[in-house]
């Protein structure tokens, strides 16, 4: 009878201490960890993070980061961290959070226009993605990479098309540059290879057009009619003298390209740089910004008529005055100068 008891007794002690394990061992990898109300909360890990350091950032989204602790010790993952974004959804155990962590890395939106040069689209897409923008300038001006591929560092900057694109947040610098030619590759496809030809342009070049076309309106419905203007002045083997070529000539010599220049002097127009298109007949060695794709499809369907000047429009802002004589543009350029005066605009 007391040998009975004493089975009974251990038999008890080991169902609860088993049911202790059992429990804790549920606890620990699949009862509800999470503690957030939102539908979703979204964890960043660098690829220097560590365990403790992924700890910080887990803290006020779960409500056991010592369980989590536990769990991730268990299972491995402690010294696998794998850098990306990733999502989380309430009422999740610590299994799942790992699994989670290991192997469903998700894509973010990047997006980019109008950026002025490689330097202010390294800063744009450092703000979106994991690698910072020192290293993205580097893989940019990659010397290597652009002699590869027919680029060169004034021309670089024509391989970026504004856009929005998937990309992994920890994507390296040469990924995300790869991926951004592999999408040039893709734009220029055999219809606008052949009407960048049939223009007697390279799509560099196109690019470089459209990014004064762009300069000079943002009208969607204007610029094939401003990009018409300056392939006839290409044909006739006039200088563009396009105002915006010497705005960038002007920042590009002082090296501040935060200054604001909202009118040209006449003595800019004598600067001796590759930009001024006062000076230099033919195209700039570069763009002096990133077009929208507006301005590059223009470029390559513009607009046919015989204009060959054109002036901003006193009466309606944004527009322009375009003429087909000199004569003509030097009356609408009159009235621009003295309604620009009037506005007192003086630089």
């Amino acid at each position: 009878m007391y040998k009975k008891k004493i089975i009974l007794t251990i038999s008890l002690i080991g169902v609860l201490i088993g049911t202790y394990f059992v429990i804790n061992f549920y606890q620990i990898f699949f009862w509800d960890n999470t503690q957030f109300k939102n539908e979703a909360s979204y964890v960043f890990i660098d690829r220097d993070d560590t365990i403790d350091s992924l700890d910080i950032q887990l803290l006020p989204l779960l409500k056991s980061v010592d369980r989590f602790r536990i769990a991730a010790n268990k299972k491995g993952y402690t010294d696998r961290l794998k850098p990306g974004k990733y999502k989380l959804t309430p009422n999740l155990g610590n299994n799942q959070i790992i699994n989670i962590l290991r192997s469903q890395r998700l894509t973010v939106k990047v997006v980019f226009n109008n950026q002025e040069r490689l330097e202010n689209l390294a800063e744009r897409i450092a703000d979106q993605i994991e690698p910072d923008e020192t290293s993205l300038l580097e893989a940019f001006y990659d010397e290597g990479f652009l002699k590869s591929n027919g680029f060169t560092k004034e021309n670089a900057l024509t391989m970026y098309l504004p856009n929005s694109y998937d990309v992994f947040w920890d994507a390296s610098p040469e990924v995300f540059r790869d991926l951004m030619l592999k999408n040039y590759q893709i734009f220029w496809n055999k219809e606008r290879l052949l009407k960048a030809s049939a223009l007697n342009l390279t799509p560099m070049q196109v690019y470089i057009l459209a990014s004064i076309v762009h300069k000079e309106s943002v009208k969607v419905e204007e610029q094939p009619r401003i990009a018409g203007l300056y392939l006839n002045r290409l044909k006739k083997g006039m200088k563009l003298q396009a105002d915006p070529t010497v705005i960038f000539a002007i920042k590009k010599a002082s090296g501040n390209f935060d200054q604001q220049i909202k009118r040209v002097l006449y003595k800019d127009l004598r600067l001796k740089s590759p930009y001024n298109t006062y000076k230099i007949k033919g195209l700039p060695p570069g763009p002096i910004a990133m077009p929208d794709l507006s301005a590059i499809e223009a470029v390559l369907n513009p607009e046919k008529h015989s204009y060959l000047y054109f002036v901003a429009s006193p009466e309606k802002p944004g527009y322009h005055l375009f003429a087909k004589t000199l004569v003509q543009h030097n009356i609408n350029k009159k009235a621009y100068v003295r309604w620009i005066n009037k506005q007192k605009i003086f630089r």
